[in-house]
């Protein structure tokens, strides 16, 4: 049997005409064997200006202090991923929340004092998560890892997906994101780019931002030997369009 396919899902691509629950319930019931990780920063910032709980960002990344991680926990996994959970058992499907605390499944590690709780992952553990898919559970992963003894740490989400992909020994990494995938210079979207051509990119300026993450996951994961893409998640069928081999967005790596 092939391998998982791995799904990043950005809260930005969750729209009207977003079809990713019922592409993953169809591709599940066609024999794949999903896994989704999941953001929420927008959500996150919501919440902590409602609460007025400063935060900051540092190179990118949210800086996040005792009082934000306690935040950034009850929304990514009290309200982000319990609603993709429910979203995904709304169209038929078999899902299960997690976060990287639940069974150390992420382990991570704090890595710069500017950041305060925000984790690296160090390991990712694919036992529970490799039960769960094939107990024919779709899980959903909350960006949220354990650095020993028992201190949850916020990591990037993007970074997540690679690092679950490589432990699963995942086919296929797909990010569903709110743009048509990487792009040049001249805003040209790439059909397929290779790590000197990524390199090329970012001397030129055309990738910065929440895309190095996604990119360096893509990379990650392709050295496993998965096949890496970066696509609009807010286009219908995009999931389906892919694994049935339609051009969409761009393929990283390899």
């Amino acid at each position: 049997m092939s391998g998982p396919l791995v799904v990043k899902i950005g809260g930005s691509t969750l729209g009207a005409e977003d079809t990713s629950f019922e592409d993953l319930v169809a591709l599940q019931q066609r024999g794949l064997r999903p896994i989704v990780v999941h953001g929420g920063g927008a959500m996150i910032t919501d919440w902590l200006d409602r609460l007025g709980v400063e935060s900051e960002f540092v190179d990118g990344l949210r800086s996040t202090n005792e009082e934000a991680l306690r935040v950034v926990i009850a929304v990514l996994r009290g309200v982000v991923n319990i609603e993709l959970v429910a979203g995904i058992i709304a169209h038929g499907g078999t899902a299960a929340g997690f976060c990287g605390v639940d069974g150390a499944v992420v382990r991570a590690e704090r890595y710069d004092p500017r950041l305060g709780f925000v984790g690296r992952v160090t390991q990712v553990d694919p036992a529970l998560l490799d039960a769960t898919v094939e107990a024919g559970v779709i899980p959903v992963i909350a960006p949220i890892g354990i650095e020993a003894p028992d201190q949850p740490l916020n990591i990037n989400a993007d970074t997540v997906a690679g690092e679950v992909a490589r432990a699963v020994s995942a086919e296929r990494l797909i990010f569903l994101t709110d743009v048509d995938g990487l792009m040049d210079e001249d805003g040209r979207v790439l059909s397929a780019v290779d790590r000197p051509g990524i390199e090329a990119l970012r001397v030129g300026g055309a990738l910065s931002g929440g895309m190095i993450p996604k990119v360096e996951a893509c990379l990650r994961a392709a050295e496993a030997g998965a096949v890496a893409q970066i696509a609009n998640g807010r286009l219908p069928g995009t999931l389906r369009r892919i694994i049935d081999g339609e051009q969409a967005g761009t393929r990283v790596g390899g």
